[in-house]
């Protein structure tokens, strides 16, 4: 064989290669739709029901598409922080027009809160079982100020309903601590003095999966400290729309309408030891809702 006939069939085996090479990366873009970053997608989730089953609800539906979800367990001051600085890339819960506005009115320059929420009926205040007759209103606790310890039993300082609280004290001028601690802690103390049937009064935010446990009441707020009805939406970091256009789509679309399916959602979730797995199952159980989130 001459050495002509030996170039001419290198040239050919080189040019085979490099078709296959483009064949094999076509295929993969095709099957990665919009995906144009392959770092995995961090989102921040704070340890309360609601959170906890819409974050790990995304991660499922995230990564059946393809995507790599990692979920970091902060508190809601460090997600707000870790978007603004670039270290975090998706705030599933920001609560507006009141519980969160510090932290909008902090990071609205440089944080992507998304326009459209995902749950629109949300709703804060203090909470008393239904057996507490003596108050109907925050107006009447110092009334009552002996029946409670003086006590308002709060969970992670920092959360937004906390620091909302904190003002509500002063705008009723209450003779009362709010104690911070950790939800966990505050729904177990509920739980306990509902079991003894004794008083006691939570900030509390709804849809929240404690209200299929227990019998709650919201007691007015004629001052609206808390506000009245509450828009819960996500917040992105600067960049993140460029680099997941699919994925910022999806997180803008979606959206929870009725209290009840809100509800199931987190129930189902949490109620499973593993809560990965409660997404899962939710998932398989809800694909003609879910779909629509990710058309």
């Amino acid at each position: 064989m001459n050495i002509k006939r030996i170039f001419q069939m290198s040239i050919i085996l080189v040019l085979s290669v490099v078709l296959v090479a483009c064949g094999d990366s076509d295929e993969a873009g095709s099957n990665e739709g919009n995906k144009t970053n392959d770092k995995p997608i961090s989102i921040g989730l704070i340890n309360w029901p609601e959170n906890v089953a819409v974050n790990n609800v995304w991660k499922v539906l995230l990564e059946e598409k393809g995507y790599e979800v990692d979920l970091q367990q902060l508190e809601m001051g460090i997600i707000m922080e870790a978007l603004n600085t670039g270290d975090l890339d998706v705030g599933m819960e920001v609560w507006l027009p009141v519980q969160d506005i510090s932290y909008y009115e902090k990071y609205k320059d440089s944080v992507n809160f998304n326009e459209t929420p995902w749950f629109e009926n949300g709703k804060v205040g203090l909470a008393v079982p239904d057996y507490v007759d003596e108050v109907d209103s925050i107006e009447d606790l110092n009334e009552h100020k002996d029946l409670f310890n003086g006590k308002i039993i709060g969970f992670e300082p920092g959360a937004g309903t906390m620091e909302t609280a904190e003002l509500m004290i002063e705008d009723y001028e209450l003779d009362y601590e709010l104690l911070p601690s950790s939800e966990g802690a505050m729904l177990g103390a509920l739980k306990d003095a509902v079991n003894k049937e004794e008083p006691i009064v939570i900030p509390i935010w709804q849809p929240h999966g404690i209200f299929s446990e227990v019998d709650l009441k919201f007691l007015d707020d004629p001052k609206k400290s808390f506000g009245e009805v509450e828009e819960i939406s996500l917040a992105t970091r600067d960049g993140f729309a460029k680099e997941y256009p699919e994925v910022q789509e999806w997180l803008s679309n979606w959206s929870v309408d009725d209290d009840e399916t809100m509800g199931e959602l987190i129930n189902f979730v949490n109620e499973n030891d593993n809560h990965l797995e409660g997404a899962k199952e939710w998932v398989e159980e809800n694909r003609d809702l879910t779909d629509e989130w990710v058309k």
